[in-house]
């Protein structure tokens, strides 16, 4: 059992709850964490980046000096990568880092990200939230009343408009349903907010214990 500070609305208190985590495991697997976010990492690589060979640089093609009797030695062109300017001998080319993992491992990524920062006191909860229209200010007033600091991942239940308009003003504020979140999201935010019982939403997705799951990881 893990205790949550809770704000409950529209009563605008927060309390403590106490929420069962053992479908999330024992311990979080570091080594686990550490491949999950590197593959991630490596899917967001624009990998734009390029260099010229010496077919591609724009050099005459005229011998620079006669082949003997000048006393500098032979050079066949100005392309040459030994000259200033020349081309690139292997240079990068734009190419696509990403690579993938099993489902299986990215799921138990999801639950050690989500029990470490339950263990570190970095999630909080809001229940009872019931948005007619965009509210930034009751948002901003919870998270004030929960002690957040830095940036903050909101985690729905389902996509949700109003509460996404509502949040998308603050400062380091980031939402995403449950079904979509990953361990990178959770990992790179200070705090974790679960909405109107995003948990159990979010432990279904990521499934418990390695069982199958129907959420998908997203790159």
């Amino acid at each position: 059992m893990a205790i949550l500070q809770t704000y409950r609305f529209p009563e605008g208190k927060v309390e403590p709850r106490e929420t069962d985590v053992s479908a999330l495991g024992r311990r979080p697997h570091r080594r686990l964490l550490r491949e999950a976010v590197l593959m991630y990492e490596a899917r967001q690589r624009a990998g734009t980046h390029s260099t010229k060979t010496r077919a591609e640089v724009n050099f005459t093609n005229k011998k620079p000096w006669a082949q003997k009797h000048t006393g500098n030695a032979r050079a066949g062109t100005r392309r040459s990568p030994l000259w200033r300017k020349g081309g690139v001998i292997f240079g990068p080319k734009p190419r696509d880092y990403g690579y993938g993992m099993p489902r299986k491992a990215l799921r138990a990524a999801v639950r050690s990200a989500l029990l470490g920062k339950i263990l570190d006191g970095e999630v909080k909860a809001l229940d009872g939230l019931a948005l007619e229209a965009p509210s930034t200010k009751r948002v901003a007033a919870a998270l004030r009343a929960l002690e957040v600091r830095g940036t903050t991942l909101f985690v729905t239940p389902a996509r949700d408009d109003l509460f996404f308009r509502s949040a998308r003003n603050i400062e380091g504020a980031t939402v995403r349903a449950a079904a979509e979140v990953n361990a990178l999201d959770l990992l790179g935010h200070r705090t974790v907010v679960l909405v109107n019982g995003a948990y159990d939403a979010l432990v279904g997705a990521i499934g418990a214990n390695g069982t199958s799951a129907a959420g998908e990881e997203k790159a």
